[in-house]
């Protein structure tokens, strides 16, 4: 029987996948009261209500509206996780969680659509939309640094309020401090309200960073390719993301980078799918913005004959680098090994020794 998010969390604690954390304790509970409002929530069936004294009298039928929640700290402290456990037992359908930058690109697109199609008000034909195909949306990593995104969430998301959609984000910063530094601010400001209204802001304050603390000491760097190595990548996998993910796309210019498995800031790829597909810099740093722990698998040997393959690679690694991502991966050879020889084994160096650092305990910190 599902009994919500905080019998999973119980028992990944139990069972020692998970480290006590009050913090977290008391935000799995707000996700756990939220859980028990949706058992039965229908926006498409209004309750009725009375509207005379203590309910007698005439009544009329309303929509009550079930608070979303608006989850923010700092990075590491388990937001996304918690999310996850909810998203995974919440007792409504259609739900999608997706990533909010993902999401935002998303609906510029069908905008954009609606227009050509020249329809009277494209917004609210998009919010309609994914009303028409989510009850409850989750929202990870919800941040608005772009003056198209400021000027489009607020009629965006009053529509979805109003079609009955509930909402879950995650966020590094309170409300208040969204598009903090933004141009022409002011016009942000009722959208920041309106989130305000409609979901409880609960900050996970918690003193731990469980993304460092699990990475710590941990093998990371896993060779040869064989079966022990894809059984360690599952094992990390398990220990960091805690669940079965699902697919992550990532709009990139007007692109769709799509990961192959998501949950919580983890993401796991394949090196093909990063380093054979045409992709460049601006690809990868989205995947490193976007990530947290980075599983890759199966990094072949590099050689001049694959040199597309091997400057990828390079790029990838820098991004991931850069980013402070935990790289956790699969390969043919140790780091200094990886490029033997021929035209561009010498450069390969410097991501050797990136390599190198980045399977050392801590990192990241």
């Amino acid at each position: 029987m599902n009994s919500g998010p905080i019998q999973r969390y119980r028992s990944q604690v139990a069972d020692g996948r998970l480290n006590p954390d009050p913090a977290q304790r008391m935000a799995v509970e707000k996700l756990q009261l939220l859980y028990m409002r949706l058992r039965e929530y229908n926006p498409e069936q209004p309750k009725r209500v009375g509207l005379g004294f203590f309910g007698w009298g005439r009544d009329r039928l309303v929509q009550a509206p079930v608070p979303g929640l608006y989850l923010y700290g700092g990075v590491g402290r388990g937001k996304s996780m918690l999310m996850d456990l909810f998203f995974e037992t919440a007792p409504v359908s259609p739900k999608r969680r997706v990533h909010f930058h993902a999401f935002m690109q998303e609906a510029h697109a069908g905008i954009h659509a609606a227009r050509q199609r020249h329809e009277a008000d494209p917004v609210r034909v998009v919010a309609d939309g994914i009303a028409d195909r989510a009850t409850l949306l989750c929202f990870d990593e919800m941040q608005v640094t772009d003056i198209t995104d400021a000027m489009l969430v607020g009629r965006l998301f009053e529509r979805l309020f109003e079609r009955g959609v509930v909402v879950v984000a995650t966020s590094n910063r309170h409300p208040d401090d969204l598009y903090s530094e933004g141009l022409n601010r002011h016009l942000f400001l009722p959208f920041i309200a309106l989130i305000k209204e409609r979901l409880e802001v609960h900050e996970l304050d918690s003193a731990t960073d469980h993304r460092l603390n699990r990475g710590a000491g941990e093998t990371v760097y896993f060779t040869p390719i064989d079966a022990e190595a894809e059984a360690g990548l599952q094992a990390a996998w398990e220990r960091h993301a805690g669940g079965p993910g699902a697919p992550l796309e990532i709009g990139v210019q007007g692109r769709s980078i799509r990961l192959e498995r998501h949950a919580g800031g983890v993401a796991w790829c394949s090196f093909d799918a990063l380093c054979r597909r045409a992709l460049g810099p601006a690809d990868y740093l989205a995947i490193a913005e976007k990530v947290k722990v980075l599983i890759l698998a199966g990094i072949p040997l590099l050689s001049r004959a694959g040199n597309n393959e091997a400057k990828r690679f390079v790029t990838l690694v820098d991004a991931l680098y850069e980013a402070k991502v935990v790289l956790i991966c699969s390969a043919a050879a140790e780091p200094d090994r990886l490029y033997p020889e021929g035209e561009g084994s010498f450069e390969f160096r410097r991501t050797a020794s990136r390599l190198e650092e980045m399977r050392s305990a801590g990192w990241g910190r």
